[in-house]
């Protein structure tokens, strides 16, 4: 979809960030997604499916790096230049065999001003090379989340985005009208979350299905070319009977899937979230981060095989079920 300047202005109105036409607020644009002419050059769900269908396999690898655990040549070093070190290395030997990539700011946070200095650095090095996604599950409402948009924009670049749904639109609008992706918690992968995320309410719905709804909703602004929203949910790979459901209720939201491999999710849990084999990214962290360890050799290239390992069994799965990453809706 490319956004028209009265719809982008139509947009900003529902949004709130203007009050009226005499008096617009401050909208921050990505110009890395939008002309001067506000038409949008990349939507979300488009790019994402356009790396999907490059690489043949719906898959994303998570960065979620610890220093204790990085390669022996690297701890040596300070853990904000080992992540740096490591992490260009590391996208390098995954780049042929996955579309998208995660970066878990967390990990990068913890360490400070470096420690975020690294990951914008990183997060420049993987441009162009994957699909982005920025981990930060950002939880806030109103300027706050203007103020979380923009940082993304002007010092982190990125293509997509997480966010805490919990709050209401309100905490992932901003992100959207920014022109990245967002894919907001719905059904998380913890344990936990399950005293919240099952309750029922007065009307039937669990907790998440209501959130599914606000999702749906609000994504259908947004939909792309692909026929899928820039506004897409994060739907654990180990709740596999919820994911069916709330694959149901969002149709046009892509989900990103965590939870595959080392937390326990298998395939047959993440094919419950496509729909004809496409609108989901599977994502794996520990299997592909730490597949050297107790291995003899080249770290990176045991990294590079479990990568290709990891995209040919979604794809091979996807196949078993009679559809493909690329196959038409």
């Amino acid at each position: 979809m490319i956004l028209s300047k009265g719809l982008h202005i139509a947009l900003a109105h529902a949004l709130g960030l203007i009050q009226n036409d005499n008096q617009p607020a401050t909208i921050m644009i990505n110009p890395r997604l939008y002309d001067e002419g506000m038409l949008q050059r990349d939507h979300p769900a488009d790019l994402l499916d356009s790396w999907i269908a490059r690489r043949g396999a719906p898959v994303c690898v998570g960065m979620d790096p610890v220093f204790q655990r990085l390669p022996a040549a690297f701890q040596n070093l300070d853990p904000a230049s080992a992540f740096e070190m490591w992490g260009r290395t590391f996208l390098d030997a995954i780049e042929p065999h996955v579309p998208a990539v995660k970066f878990q700011s967390a990990c990068f946070e913890r360490h400070g001003v470096a420690g975020m200095a690294a990951l914008a650095k990183l997060l420049a090095h993987a441009r162009g090379k994957f699909l982005v996604i920025l981990d930060g599950k950002r939880g806030d409402i109103g300027i706050s989340t203007q103020h979380y948009a923009a940082a993304v924009v002007e010092h982190f670049p990125a293509d997509w985005v997480t966010a805490n749904a919990y709050l209401g639109a309100d905490g992932f609008l901003p992100f959207l009208q920014a022109g990245l992706g967002v894919f907001a918690l719905v059904r998380t992968s913890n344990a936990s979350g399950d005293l919240l995320q099952s309750a029922r309410l007065h009307d039937g719905r669990t907790v998440s299905q209501s959130v599914a709804d606000v999702v749906a909703a609000a994504g259908g602004e947004f939909v792309g070319a692909c026929g899928f929203s820039a506004l897409g949910a994060v739907v654990g790979a180990t709740k596999s009977v919820d994911a069916k459901q709330l694959r149901q209720r969002m149709p046009r939201a892509p989900f990103l899937v965590p939870g595959f491999g080392a937390q326990g999710g298998g395939i047959a849990d993440a094919l419950q979230c496509f729909i004809h084999g496409r609108g989901a990214l599977i994502t794996a962290s520990r299997s592909v981060m730490q597949a050297f360890e107790n291995r003899d050799g080249e770290w990176s290239q045991h990294v590079a095989a479990a990568a290709k390992v990891f995209a040919a069994e979604i794809s091979t799965g996807l196949h078993a079920q009679g559809t493909s990453a690329t196959s038409p809706s």
